[in-house]
């Protein structure tokens, strides 16, 4: 007799039961010990460590990150993969709560190995760095992490209630940093003598402020002079502006970027300032929700006796699993912390992400995503659709970054 998608969602659920006290073992321990971008290395061989023990072949230092981690275990035609973070945020620890994302993705996982050969799955975990700053999915996807995937999942623990998983929305983002240049003069004996770059950047700053009335919904634009002279009494000649961009179309992203870099170039033609823009960071994508996997997410967050709320709408910061969603179906839906209203990046949401509550959702947000998964391979027009999506695209093509 085949595997149903109902017999898949109770195996996933037992399979979840028996692991629970090891999943959560993990949840707490990244929790407790909250490790900020690129320097993840004890959450990092955590999550390795419990896949190891269950038969995933285990790679810790993946595609050359000293702490990105990629398991597998099946050998189906049909590659899932799940992505894990871990990195904590500066000064308040786990406050968006990436404690539970890695639980739920290595849950998935672990609920799913059991049942590979039968759902024709090849199970990939993907431990992915720097998701706060610096955007180590997108160090993966140059690197070629994603270039044997037919689709890739995560969730994101959230406050409130639950909303569907296509009413997420994640912005596009470009950070830089633009450098002025110009001449150092005493500011009181020859000011004449001095071109002021601390002036270009609050001419910089001011443009943008008067531009922003005209941008779209759903853009910001956010700056501060990180330098801008040393003291009164010397015309700076040189100042810094920390600047980022988003929006939640790549166009608007583009066009938005350029009239913001305009009003940097005319404060350099004002005030003679010569200027340079550097990326501080990837640039990261607006999310691209795949609408089966959505549906079959919302369906399993169903079968798990929650309730979402149709109307409710999750506005995201950014993240890089949009770079992923760009060039693999995907999705990244949100598990809501029942009964916290913390909002994410405080120290209220950290302390949530550790409570009972926290765990139900690194649990469920598990159990959900594995569904998920079964749910596809089990769909026939889904899964060919999937496929034939993965053959149609051209070797490298995961192996990008969006520009601004």
């Amino acid at each position: 007799m085949s595997l149903t998608p109902a017999d898949a969602s109770t195996r996933i659920r037992s399979t979840l039961d028996q692991h629970r006290e090891q999943l959560l073992t993990l949840s707490r321990a990244i929790h407790a010990d909250p490790e900020l971008a690129y320097a993840e290395h004890r959450s990092a061989a955590r999550v390795a460590e419990l896949l190891s023990a269950h038969g995933f072949a285990t790679t810790v230092g993946a595609y050359g990150l000293d702490t990105a981690v990629e398991a597998v275990i099946g050998t189906g035609d049909l590659t899932v993969t799940l992505c894990a973070e871990y990195d904590a945020l500066p000064g308040i620890g786990h406050a968006c709560g990436h404690n539970i994302i890695a639980t739920a993705g290595v849950g998935a996982a672990l609920a799913l190995a059991p049942l590979a050969d039968e759902l024709g799955l090849r199970v990939k975990l993907l431990g992915t760095p720097a998701e706060e700053h610096g955007g180590g999915k997108v160090d993966l996807l140059v690197a070629g992490a994603w270039e044997d995937s037919t689709l890739s999942l995560m969730v994101h623990g959230m406050s409130g209630i639950d909303a569907p998983s296509g009413a997420f929305a994640a912005q596009a983002v470009q950070r830089v940093a633009i450098t002025y240049t110009g001449r150092a003069s005493h500011a009181a004996a020859a000011p004449e003598h001095g071109i002021n770059a601390g002036a270009a950047a609050t001419l910089a700053l001011t443009a943008i402020g008067l531009l922003r009335q005209h941008l779209p919904i759903g853009t910001s634009v956010n700056g501060f002079v990180e330098h801008g002279g040393d003291v009164t009494n010397i015309i700076p000649a040189r100042s810094v502006v920390q600047l980022e961009v988003r929006a939640l179309t790549v166009d608007v992203w583009r066009e938005t970027y350029r009239r913001v870099l305009a009003c940097f170039e005319g404060a350099a033609i004002a005030t003679g300032c010569s200027w340079t823009v550097d990326a501080t960071e990837h640039p990261y994508a607006p999310l691209a929700s795949d609408p089966d996997l959505s549906r079959f997410w919302d369906a399993a967050l169903g079968e798990l006796g929650r309730t979402i709320d149709d109307s409710a709408g999750t506005r995201g910061g950014s993240t890089d699993m949009g770079n992923v969603s760009q060039v693999v179906p995907s999705i990244h839906p949100t598990i809501a912390i029942l009964g916290s209203d913390a909002a994410p990046h405080t120290p209220d949401f950290a302390t949530a992400a550790a409570t009972p509550a926290g765990d139900q959702a690194a649990l469920d947000g598990a159990a959900a995503l594995a569904m998920t998964v079964a749910r596809a391979a089990l769909d026939t027009d889904v899964r060919a659709d999937l496929l034939r999506r993965q053959a149609e695209r051209p070797t490298g093509a995961t192996r990008t970054t969006l520009q601004p």
